[in-house]
């Protein structure tokens, strides 16, 4: 047998102990400069472990004797994990988080409820940045032409270049951080050439000049979608993507929430949407129309005229639903809200003259706290391009953006910065336009770095670093600080400036403490509108569409791209085409008709003289004779995970979009890599249940589907028999409520999750296969004209499974249902899913032989068998192979392998770490202080979970109110009996126009009073 307990030592003095090897154990790291209040960041590196023994978690390491603290620092206990609040303030995104860091290692990112803009909520994108930190394709070191260089080298030659320059450009996307603003404002009193320019991938220029040219104010306004009783959006996924989706996210969801009983709240807000593809913001309307992108301005014309009886231009643009939009918005005067997110400005005027129309400035809409999240204008990139192109620009510096790929012209700006004297990028990487710089002065990661950020006018948030820098990087503020001869020290520069101009006699710790911080009150200024409407209209009635048009959108996954190279953003599912790991070339089935083509073939997309070639993706709510793709693929600098799909950025030369394309066929018989394989609900009413608000107002079981079945006795309800003994719940049931109404899909609980509970990451060849390891799944359904009731018949089957044209959408999150009566236990022959005492379906992982009856006889299908093992393993190099990778990992939970089963254990670890902290206090847990990842994530609050035996708890007072509401379980007819119930889906729409709900009215009520009479006489 293997002798186990052979021991090794590095040398001799190890071997002794020597006195010398004790005391300076923790200097392995050189970190002798760093004040004790670091340390905590370091726990692992100052036991002399490295960066392997930092992943313990996932590997198999040798056993040694560790050296235990000499001093240890007060703020860390192994296994004991610590919360820093800190900002998220990238590429024109924001949110304030809390991020958990266990024995050195950030694992996880939950939002800051005290934040005052994003409260609490957190996007997929900010939930995913966690693991590239991690990414071990990031720059070692500065770079000078592909080559290392130190630190001191670089220096010298970069202020070589600039002290001769006389024509400096700083690039950068929008600085929100008015410590920033403040070295670069340094750094030009020391090179006053330097010209700092912004540039925004999502650009919201149009709306930013549209302001300037109709207000004065050149800047973004901030919206209330809570206020508006009438909200429209054109183009506009503010939802989604749109400037800051996850504050207005939460925002609208109030003017959504229902609540049944007498007393409750019987009223929402009514939303139009009118869009070229479909969108997470379309899919949660009421009333949604198809346009073509040329025909949004004809839109916004005809808008106009008709609410103001004063024709500014020629329209022949009248979608169905537009008289019921006009007459409602005129109904809402002062609570409604028109927004668009086209980027001419010549549209955006048009949408202010609307909105000062409808009152909405100083209600829905206010310049009293400006938006900082976009400042870019279009007219000083365009500049910009062309002071590079004609070789007037010395020296040019990058920083968080990157142009080469991102716009439009990026091939001409390549060839312009490479001959440019001196150019530096800041970049992580030698991404696109870093590598064509002369030089890379690789600035870290957020969570490695100190900063802050004014996302609106008065409210501030701070950044600090929760580990010390990995790799030999410098910020990017040090470095433009050193080069104006200043003290590069960012950290002191920061405080410096908070004390003397943002604290106003406040507490830094406190500050420090909270992350973020309210100074100054603002006014609601009135503002007149002044905008010239005629010249607007005829801008716009001088842009033609023709023929193909091409859309350029944002992805709720990708974004621009900035974080391609994250493999848990890579497969996350699109919320509505569930596809993962590439872009598409998005049209409706009257258009492939048309072309010939059908799902499975690439084609080429050609206009203007640039071509890519995708795939075909056939997606209902697509307008006619239009093509949608996603901009931020197409990368060839993000690294291995991040160099796919084609680059859109091209045909973004006219606001997003361009007309006169083709498309050619070019191969057929390819898989998408996706995630749902059916299309539409298909008439199953047990699974989703869904009505209209006046339908709710008479009934607040309005949409409900109550199933009965036969005894002898008479139909009765599927509750009231069993062939079980039950389960007996005496000190905690754990549950959850999940309301369809304020469900977006925006993806933020699937990454959540992901990143708590080690969920493997598969690639695109195992997703196509229907291998994803996700715990949750989105399910997304669409409406279809088939009639909805159910008939065995295999023709009648197939047309239910075809979605509408411009279909309704419910959007699911389903996950392990944890049922009472769980038919994965029954069927498991070495128990290894057995129920708990609190309600929770539980796998013992080291117990499973992968028999995989658990997932055949699973009514959900939410159980997830490793075929492979995914972490270690070359074939799967999504960042779990390599040492830095696993560091994400949370060593709360196992990390599983091949021929396990797995599923949602609804954060098991946390229920007993709350348990265990409530028992140290001699207390039961208090409602709040236990929450999933899903649940904690969510920006909507869709997702409540609690303990429903706490009478006190959201979700037990959630299920007394909507019992008799609108509470059901999923497939209640098979009588599991989940801990997860969902509340109907309500749309504010008329009953006419419910292309399900409607069908569906008669049927029930007719049922439901044949069910009364029958239980009458049972």
């Amino acid at each position: 047998m293997e002798n186990t307990t052979k021991k090794y030592w590095k040398g001799i003095e190890e071997y002794r102990n020597d006195i010398e090897v004790v005391k300076n154990a923790d200097k392995e790291f050189n970190l002798e400069d760093l004040d004790g209040g670091t340390h905590r960041r370091d726990f692992l590196k100052m036991l002399g472990f490295g960066v392997a023994a930092v992943s313990l978690a996932a590997c198999d390491a040798p056993v040694r004797k560790t050296i235990p603290y000499l001093n240890k620092p007060e703020t860390v206990e192994p296994g004991i994990p610590n919360y820093f609040a800190t900002t998220y303030a990238e590429s024109g995104e924001y949110s304030s988080v809390l991020v958990k860091t266990v024995e050195g290692r950030p694992i996880k990112i939950e939002g800051n409820k005290l934040s005052p803009v994003t409260k609490g909520g957190v996007s997929a994108r900010v939930h995913a940045s966690v693991l590239s930190l991690y990414d071990n394709e990031k720059l070692k070191g500065p770079q000078k032409g592909g080559a290392d260089i130190s630190w001191e080298d670089l220096d010298k030659e970069v202020m070589a270049g600039l002290s001769s320059a006389s024509n400096i450009r700083i690039v950068s996307s929008s600085i929100f951080s008015p410590s920033t603003k403040k070295v670069i404002a340094d750094f030009q009193a020391k090179y006053p050439s330097a010209v700092h320019v912004t540039y925004d991938a999502n650009s919201a220029s149009g709306l930013i000049e549209a302001n300037k040219t109709s207000f004065g104010v050149a800047a973004v306004p901030s919206y209330s979608f809570d206020k508006a009783k009438v909200i429209v959006g054109i183009n506009c996924d503010f939802l989604g993507t749109w400037i800051s989706p996850v504050e207005f996210a939460s925002q609208w969801a109030e003017g959504r929430k229902l609540v049944s009983g007498k007393d409750g709240k019987h009223d929402m807000s009514r939303h139009y949407q009118f869009e070229t593809g479909m969108t997470t913001t379309g899919a949660a309307a009421d009333y949604r129309a198809m346009i073509k992108p040329s025909e949004e301005g004809a839109l916004l014309i005809s808008l106009y005229s008709k609410l103001s009886g004063n024709t500014i231009g020629n329209s022949t643009v009248n979608p169905e639903i537009l008289s019921k939009c006009i007459a409602d918005l005129k109904a809402a005067q002062g609570a409604a809200l028109v927004v668009s997110g086209s980027n001419d400005p010549a549209i955006q005027t048009i949408v202010n003259g609307i909105n000062s129309l409808l009152g909405s400035y100083g209600n829905t809409i206010t310049f009293a706290q400006k938006c900082n999240l976009r400042q870019g204008t279009d007219s000083e990139v365009n500049a910009l391009v062309s002071d590079l192109t004609s070789g007037k620009v010395d020296a040019v510096i990058f920083l968080d953006t990157n142009p080469v790929f991102s716009h439009p012209m990026g091939g001409k700006l390549a060839e312009a910065i490479s001959k440019v004297k001196t150019s530096v990028s800041f970049a992580d990487r030698a991404d696109e336009t870093a590598s064509v710089c002369k030089y890379i002065a690789p600035a870290p990661h957020y969570l490695e770095s100190w900063g802050d950020a004014e996302p609106k006018t008065g409210s501030y948030s701070l950044q600090q670093p929760t580990i010390s820098l990995i790799f030999n990087t410098r910020q990017a503020q040090s470095s433009l600080l050193a080069w104006a001869g200043l003290d590069s020290d960012y950290h002191k520069y920061l405080k410096a400036n908070w004390k003397s101009n943002i604290l106003g006699g406040k507490s830094w710790v406190s500050a420090l403490h909270d992350g973020v911080l309210t100074s100054g009150t603002s006014e609601n200024a009135p503002v007149s509108f002044s905008g010239d409407l005629g010249a607007a209209a005829s801008s716009i009635s001088s842009t033609k569409g023709g023929g193909l048009e091409v859309s350029v959108y944002e992805s709720i996954a990708i974004g621009t791209g900035a974080q391609a190279n994250n493999p848990w953003l890579q497969e996350l599912p699109d919320p509505i085409s569930k596809v993962t790991w590439e872009n598409t070339l998005n049209i409706s089935q009257k258009t492939a008709n048309e072309l010939k083509l059908e799902k499975g073939d690439w084609a080429k997309l050609s206009a203007n003289g640039y071509e890519i070639e995708l795939p075909i993706l056939i997606q209902p709510g697509q307008a006619h004779n239009v093509v949608s793709v996603a901009m931020g693929y197409g990368r060839t600098g993000a690294g291995k995970a991040g160099n796919v799909g084609a680059n859109a950025a091209p045909f973004m030369t006219n606001f997003n979009w361009t007309a006169n394309a083709s498309l050619e066929k070019t191969k057929s018989g390819y898989t998408l890599a996706q995630t749902q394989t059916h299309e539409t609900v298909m008439g199953r009413q047990a699974v989703i249940q869904e009505s209209v608000l006046s339908e709710y107002v008479k009934n607040n079981k309005a949409g409900r589907f109550e199933p009965h079945i036969a005894t002898s006795d008479g139909l009765v309800k599927p509750y009231t028999i069993s062939l079980w003994n039950g389960h007996e719940k005496q000190n905690h049931s754990w549950g959850m409520v999940i309301d369809l109404n304020t469900c977006t899909g925006c993806a933020a609980c699937l990454v959540s999750c992901q990143a708590e509970n080690n969920v493997a990451v598969v690639g695109k060849k195992e997703v196509a296969r229907a291998r994803e390891m996700h715990w949750i799944r989105l399910d997304r359904y669409y409406s279809s004209d088939a009639d909805s009731e159910y008939q065995i018949n295999p023709s009648h089957l197939r047309e239910m499974e075809i979605a509408s044209e411009n279909p309704e959408v419910v959007i699911q999150p389903m996950m392990c249902q944890h049922c009472t009566n769980a038919p994965c236990e029954t069927v498991c022959p070495v128990l290894a899913t057995t129920h708990s005492s609190e309600g929770l379906n539980q796998m013992t992982y080291n117990r499973c032989v992968g028999t995989r009856y658990c997932a055949n006889n699973c009514p959900y299908k939410v159980r997830r068998f490793n075929w492979w093992k995914y972490f270690e393993n070359e074939d799967f190099d999504f960042h779990m192979n390599n040492e830095l990778g696993r560091m994400v990992l949370n060593p709360d939970v196992t990390v599983r392998s091949r021929g396990v089963i797995e599923k949602c254990s609804m954060c098991v670890q946390r229920i007993q770490g709350g348990k265990l902290a409530a028992k140290k206090e001699k207390r039961r847990p208090v409602d709040g202080e236990i929450e999933t990842a899903c649940s904690q994530s969510c920006p909507t609050g869709a997702i409540v979970f609690g303990d429903m035996l706490d009478p006190n708890s959201r979700v037990s007072k959630a299920l007394e109110r909507e019992s008799e509401g609108r509470a059901f379980h999923v497939l209640e007819e098979i009588n599991v009996r989940p801990q997860i119930s969902y509340l109907t889906k309500i749309r504010n729409k008329d009953l006419a126009d419910a292309k399900v709900a409607g069908a569906q009215k008669e049927e029930h009520h007719e049922t439901e009073e044949a069910h009364a009479e029958e239980e009458h006489h049972g």
